[in-house]
């Protein structure tokens, strides 16, 4: 898959999710072997979410290298649950990827995700508690 491809996969996720009320692209850069995008999206739920994800192309494939998915509720003050891959938690297994839980110091293994798989998650968690 090439940069911009991945981009557009991307921005086509956010404005086709049906829990995705409205996305503010941040930042989107591409290059040739790699890409970052950050945006700030307001969900059917009055919730907000922060994404940001740095990726690169290696072997044909899309490998994304640092992410941070926060998801917060309608007034950004309280913590719903934050996805990321920042190296503070070694001894979680799947190490260095984790899920924040609220906003207690509640800290649960993670695993790799891109913006697109990410958004499927979130899509589901609504409709779940729909």
């Amino acid at each position: 898959m090439k940069v911009q491809a991945y981009l557009d996969a991307i921005k086509l996720k956010l404005a086709t999710s049906p829990s995705i009320k409205e996305a503010h692209v941040v930042q989107e850069r591409g290059l040739e072997d790699r890409g970052f995008f950050r945006a700030r999206l307001h969900l059917v739920n009055a919730d907000f979410v922060e994404v940001a994800e740095f990726f690169v192309i290696a072997l044909g494939e899309i490998q994304t290298v640092e992410y941070r998915y926060q998801w917060m509720d309608p007034s950004r003050q309280r913590l719903r649950k934050r996805w990321d891959n920042a190296g503070h938690y070694p001894d979680l297994p799947n190490f260095p990827h984790h899920v924040h839980i609220g906003d207690t110091d509640t800290v649960e293994p993670g695993h790799p995700m891109g913006v697109v798989a990410f958004i499927d998650v979130l899509e589901r968690t609504i409709g779940e508690t729909a």
